[in-house]
């Protein structure tokens, strides 16, 4: 099959997304938990970096000298800012002191705000595809909060008072903003201090936060006392790769457990999905492994999460090979090893062109299902790459149906193909392998994209939740 061939044919699966997109409106409720937040997001020059740190009286020595990556003062937000200008590197360093909080409004502010937090971008994305109530964890809940969220009557919080109300609707104006600063510089732009100068070799940002409540898993008690009281299809779990161990990662980790044994126990034929972002902490890496993963049905990853699983599961080699080389092959191999050692039922990659998920026999979501929620995933994403935004993504023509999948997927899909010596999924994405069912589809990427901000988030939740079915799912229990 030439790659035209393959287009057509794939354009042609496309055109079940309609349908997926009007099943996924059938799905009662979703809960959402633990991470929402606020992105400030400015676009920062060299001069503008300049003129902060002589306001500080700082030298370029001085903003040379960093013994830790954590803000205690104004003075090193521009240190980690001009360290990452200077590399063209991407770094996040928190702060816990309300002064330097107040200092980055006076002194830095913003040019947007943003939702933030994959909690809060994951609600947002499954209301705006018109799943009946979105239950959305937000433990800050201030007006500057609410107005992140869509302006849906689907999409759902609480109020000071323990009371369901429309998120966007609510302020808890006692809350302080937890936010995320997203500053963001240009290649080639040059920063002069002191008669010193530095060019910046690529565009990136530095993102300083202050998210006391996040960074400590703090729960809203309103929040799961009524969760646990509703009839959900889905859990989508996140917000767990900030903690540390030095701060008490591990201790606050284990609040998380009886939570979600409470909603298992409570709505036993819910699906819990377990979103990973990049854990830079490797005993909280572990620890979420260990004790998080064994509660749930689904685990979402990307390329760069897939390595930081197989480094702490003892696949340091495999882990190597897939930095040197992130293409599909390598990937499975990895997803496989993975799905060996956490004994998840579902494993799911979104990665650049393709996506793929490793599921048990007999998973209660067929593949035929699976592959559906992947098409309106990739189809959703490439809507919200489009036009920068999701809000209309339920009810507006959905614009990347015109559009052919993408060729760097088709090259995954072909290489996969070849290694897996599976020439029947090549047109339907659909076999198994190992003892297990795989399910691969090319997506359609945008060569311009708006936004990538949250990208990984809308695309797992939409594929698991998108993959719904109203009739009784096949199979024994969810959780195996």
């Amino acid at each position: 099959m030439t790659d035209a061939e393959l287009k057509r044919v794939w354009l042609d699966n496309y055109r079940a997304v309609p349908t997926a997109l009007q099943d996924i409106k059938k799905v009662e409720a979703v809960a959402t938990a633990f991470n929402t937040n606020i992105d400030a997001v400015l676009k920062i020059s060299g001069k503008r970096i300049a003129e902060l740190a002589r306001k500080l009286q700082m030298s370029w020595e001085e903003l040379h000298q960093i013994k830790r990556t954590k803000i205690s003062k104004p003075a090193d937000v521009i240190k980690g800012l001009l360290k990452c200008f200077e590399k063209g590197i991407a770094e996040e360093w928190i702060t816990e002191d309300i002064r330097v909080y107040n200092w980055m409004m006076e002194e830095i502010g913003y040019e947007r705000l943003q939702m933030g937090g994959q909690g809060g971008i994951v609600a947002n994305a499954l209301a705006a595809c018109g799943v009946q109530k979105v239950y959305a964890h937000a433990n800050s809940l201030p007006e500057k909060q609410a107005e992140q969220f869509l302006k849906l009557n689907n999409l759902c919080s609480f109020d000071e008072n323990g009371v369901e109300k429309p998120a966007f609707k609510i302020n808890r104006s006692n809350d302080i903003p937890l936010i995320h600063w997203i500053l963001e510089f240009d290649k080639g732009d040059v920063v002069e201090i002191g008669g010193q100068r530095a060019v910046c070799p690529k565009s990136n940002r530095f993102i300083a936060t202050y998210d006391p409540l996040n960074l400590s898993l703090t729960i809203d008690e309103a929040f799961v006392r009524d969760i646990e009281n509703q009839k959900l299809n889905f859990v989508v779990l996140s917000g767990f790769h900030a903690l540390t161990k030095n701060s008490g990662g591990l201790r606050l980790l284990n609040k998380a457990l009886p939570v979600i044994e409470a909603w298992r126990q409570h709505c036993p034929g819910c699906f819990i999905h377990l979103e990973l972002a990049s854990t830079q902490d490797v005993a909280v890496r572990k620890a979420i492994l260990n004790k998080i993963a064994p509660l749930v049905d689904s685990i979402g990853v990307n390329e760069r999460e897939a390595i930081d699983v197989l480094e702490v599961i003892g696949e340091e080699e495999l882990a190597k090979k897939c930095e040197q080389n992130s293409n599909s092959v390598n990937l499975f191999e990895g997803l496989l090893r993975i799905k060996e050692k956490t004994k998840c039922p579902r494993i799911q990659l979104h990665m650049f062109g393709l996506y793929i998920t490793i599921q048990n026999k007999y998973f209660k979501i067929t593949p035929e299902n699976n592959r559906k929620g992947m098409m309106l995933a990739a189809s959703v994403a490439a809507h919200k790459a489009k036009v920068g935004n999701i809000d209309n993504c339920g009810t507006e023509p959905l614009w990347s149906l015109s559009r052919e999948v993408s060729e760097v997927g088709i090259n995954e899909l072909r290489a996969l193909v070849k290694y897996m010596k599976r020439p029947n999924m090549m047109g339907s994405g659909i076999t198994e392998y190992a003892g297990f069912e795989v399910i691969v589809v090319p997506t359609i990427l945008v060569d311009e994209p708006v936004t990538l901000v949250g990208m990984g988030d809308t695309i797992s939740s939409i594929s698991l939740v998108g993959s719904y079915e109203e009739k009784k799912p096949r199979g024994a229990e969810t959780h195996s």
